[in-house]
């Protein structure tokens, strides 16, 4: 059974979200990848499959050698998407400080 993912689903693991912070700044093979963890190659060439097909990482084929990029359009469409999230919140908590500032205990 195939289950399609998306990208919450991606970065909601802890693992992924530190492999695209590690992305963030520079590309990377997979092996470069993984030795900066803990856990079996496999297992993280599975979280760069899982980002990849998300589209939150770019593969480039550079001869034998698979670099994988963090794809910074992408997660601008996250970043967008969640925006009016973060300004509800904010909002919220705004106000509870002024209710909080207020009030008298």
């Amino acid at each position: 059974m195939n289950l399609r993912r998306d990208v919450f689903q991606a970065i909601a693991d802890p693992t992924r979200r530190a492999i695209l912070l590690l992305l963030a700044s520079q590309s990377m093979t997979a092996g470069a990848i993984a030795s900066n963890f803990d856990t079996a190659r496999p297992t993280v060439s599975k979280h760069l499959q899982i980002l990849t097909t998300c589209e939150l990482l770019k593969q480039e084929h550079n001869g034998r050698e698979v670099y994988y990029h963090f794809n910074a359009a992408k997660m601008k469409e996250v970043a967008e998407f969640l925006e009016p999230f973060r300004k509800l919140w904010d909002d919220r908590f705004n106000k509870l400080e002024q209710i909080m500032k207020s009030e008298k205990f």
